[in-house]
């Protein structure tokens, strides 16, 4: 098929992955601050109704580059004894001439382990659908009428599901879950259009393991490190590595390093593949009580970083209160 995207988009996005080390969920440097967007089980953390809305640009200035965003509120049920979370999501990545867009509804099951309920295992599931699409129109041919190109835009629902653990105290949290597990069975004819197949726009299934800590350095000053490992059981395994820095209960200073790792021996893998994916650094703001503002810029320093001018992503954070909000026990995670 002579068919070629803009600037050659489609080639060597789809190559290298929407991440450049073959991960293809949608990923947010800041999902530190909204558990939701990896973890199921995250809905309802913050017991407030909680909403959350993040856009992204991922390397800007190239052509076709992925441009990302999500919206979510989530937070528990009073009649449950705050042991139940509901939470609702929805994303759209564009990358190319390839769309995503998806609709997730979140429950979470959130078991206290102390009389003072600081401590809490949450076991959560999430179900949903998503639209991927193949835009004709961003596509660029060489024969006029090539069968192979989508006149206009392609389109096919699919739906899925997802499941995760989550376990926090005032200090520290750990969590797993698995999304996309209906990737595994999902019919690939779905994705034929004339006898082509557009397969690679279907997500894969990923796994997800977090951790992180607060450490206390004194009366206007905390730590947080936390980690992120994602596995799509076919590229590199990624890893995220982050430290932030509390300043006065008000501003988040913080960086975050992400690369790839060879974590057990994947033969499908090219043996030359480099492990540096990306830095970032970000800052949030509490610009009221209830406000969050945040930004994060991140610094590609693979073999592409020559070629577009980093990712820029903001974000906003707003708790709506019920009639019991206190101050007294600040969410960290």
């Amino acid at each position: 098929m002579q068919t070629v995207l803009r600037a050659g988009i489609m080639v060597l996005l789809l190559a290298i992955g929407m991440h450049g080390v073959a991960q293809q969920n949608i990923q947010f440097s800041q999902y530190i601050f909204n558990g939701l967007s990896v973890n199921p089980a995250y809905a309802g953390y913050k017991e407030d109704l909680y909403l959350n809305a993040t856009y992204r640009h991922q390397w800007a200035g190239f052509p076709g580059a992925p441009r990302t965003g999500g919206v979510s509120l989530d937070g528990v049920t009073p009649a449950s004894d705050n042991k139940v979370g509901l939470g609702v999501q929805m994303l759209f990545d564009k990358l190319g001439p390839q769309e995503a867009l998806s609709l997730y509804g979140n429950y979470s099951y959130r078991i206290p382990l102390d009389d003072e309920d600081t401590r809490r295992l949450c076991f959560g599931i999430g179900g949903g659908v998503t639209q991927y699409s193949i835009d004709g129109n961003a596509l660029q041919y060489i024969d006029n009428e090539d069968m192979a190109i989508p006149l206009g835009k392609k389109s096919v629902w699919v739906p899925d599901a997802r499941f995760g653990v989550y376990y926090y105290t005032p200090r520290f949290y750990a969590g797993a879950s698995v999304m996309d597990l209906f990737s595994l069975y999902t019919d690939g004819t779905r994705y034929n259009w004339k006898g082509n197949n557009y397969a690679t726009i279907r997500k894969t299934q990923h796994l997800y393991i977090t951790a992180g800590a607060m450490f206390p350095l004194g009366e206007n000053f905390k730590l947080k490190p936390s980690i992120l490992i994602k596995e799509d059981f076919k590229g590199p395994t990624n890893v995220d590595i982050n430290a932030f820095l509390l300043i006065g209960e008000k501003l988040w200073v913080g960086a975050s390093y992400r690369t790839g790792v060879g974590i057990w021996k994947k033969t499908n893998l090219q043996q030359d593949l480099s492990e540096l994916d990306a830095a970032s650094i970000m800052v949030e703001f509490y610009a009221t009580e209830k406000l969050r503002i945040g930004y994060a810029y991140d610094l590609t320093i693979n073999k592409m970083a020559s070629y577009q001018g980093g990712s820029h992503e903001i974000s906003l954070g707003f708790l709506i209160p019920s009639k019991n909000y206190t101050v007294k026990n600040p969410r960290y995670f």
